[in-house]
């Protein structure tokens, strides 16, 4: 097993073991990438301040979120097609994220189902929705979620309509992939995932395949999904399905202090700060710099986690400082993933909580909970002046 000592160890490993089209798929956003790249860059802006002469052991990363105990505030973020950047992989996800006692969210675009994810994992999961035209399958896949005892439901707010990804159009992106000249040629170059692949027989998305009326096969699928997210979602759908579901509500997609009002008053339980990864609307800002403004606005009613943009222990410690009560990380364990299947996953996990360790220490700190703007030299402008 090689040395790794940072999430960048297992991203060059994802992209030299894993097809273009899924690494490609990874690690790119919409449009001109501003966001996707600002997600990360923006944290650089924060500076750790250093405290010295204090006692520094007994340190404590455990903490809840939504009212689950965590062993550091950091959970495996949704994120579709996992099973295609290694075999199997939201089964992987989920045994890791178990074993390092941190949440595993299941993502309705996954390639292993529900149903696979369950009979798999030790402990209970999330699961997030899209909210498709198809009120059936909304219906059926919340059932099919509280069956398989999923601790909580992850609704995703920001995916209506779908932001276009320059590079999955290029590449031609779908699952599994088509067996053209330029992918055969490629995959060739991956024998360790084309094998695993073989092996096993989750290749599509098997929430979906099987589970709506007359989508058996890929053409199928892709003509169902291309027509389905449901560009009316709004509050009042967003309550119904609250109501339908009973359980912890967690609504992701927030980047906006009056979106974030609108879902603490929709009764979520977490409402997590997020741009679908740089995705969707390339141009805005990003997570890490908004924030703080919807921590002001909603902290004292419900719990504001931060997703998009962690790539280290320090980043989420930072968001942590800012004022987040959780943290969320996609891309770095996906590159674990990639690199290495669950023990990659197991290694960014090691990475990041060794990293919050230490840096927490850095600072004079012993206990998470207790990190605050206190420990953050933060640039005047960093929210910025909009007008």
């Amino acid at each position: 097993m090689p040395v790794i000592t940072c999430i960048d160890d297992l991203k060059r490993l994802h992209q030299k073991r894993t097809p273009k089209m899924f690494w490609d798929y990874c690690e790119s956003g919409s449009y001109t990438e501003q966001t996707f790249h600002e997600n990360s860059s923006d944290f650089a802006k924060l500076r750790l301040r250093q405290r010295v002469a204090r006692d520094l052991s007994g340190r404590v990363l455990d903490s809840t979120m939504a009212g689950q105990k965590v062993s550091m505030p950091v959970a495996l973020s949704p994120v579709g097609s996992t099973g295609m950047q290694h075999p199997d992989g939201e089964i992987l996800a989920a045994r890791a994220a178990a074993k390092a006692g941190v949440p595993f969210t299941l993502s309705t675009m996954s390639i292993c189902s529900i149903e696979d994810v369950a009979a798999h994992s030790p402990v209970p999961f999330w699961f997030q929705l899209y909210v498709m035209n198809d009120k059936d399958f909304v219906d059926a896949i919340i059932e099919r979620a509280r069956a398989a005892n999923c601790s909580a439901l992850v609704l995703t707010l920001d995916l209506q309509i779908l932001g276009q990804r320059h590079k999955d159009l290029k590449n031609g992106l779908t699952s599994p992939p088509k067996l053209t000249i330029p992918n055969i040629l490629n995959m060739m170059t991956k024998p360790r995932w084309a094998m695993g692949m073989l092996r096993t027989p989750r290749r599509q998305f098997r929430n979906i395949v099987g589970h709506v009326k007359g989508v058996t096969k890929l053409a199928d699928l892709t003509a169902w999904a291309n027509e389905q997210f449901d560009p009316k979602l709004d509050w009042d759908k967003v309550a119904r399905i609250r109501d339908q579901w009973g359980g912890k509500f967690i609504l992701k997609g927030i980047l906006d202090a009056e979106d974030a009002k609108m879902a603490a008053d929709a009764g979520a339980d977490a409402v997590i700060v997020s741009n679908h990864g740089g995705r969707q609307l390339d141009g805005a800002l990003s997570s890490i710099r908004m924030l703080p403004s919807i921590v002001r606005a909603i902290g004292d009613q419900t719990e504001v986690w931060l997703d998009s943009g962690i790539r280290s222990g320090q980043d989420a410690l930072k968001a942590l400082a800012l004022g987040a009560r959780g943290t969320m990380i996609g891309r770095a364990y996906q590159h674990g993933l990639g690199a290495m299947g669950e023990a990659g996953v197991t290694a960014a996990l090691e990475v990041i909580r060794k990293e919050m360790d230490i840096t927490m220490a850095l600072c004079g700190e012993r206990d998470v909970k207790n990190l605050g703007r206190h420990n953050l030299l933060v640039p005047r402008d960093f929210e910025g002046d909009w007008v």
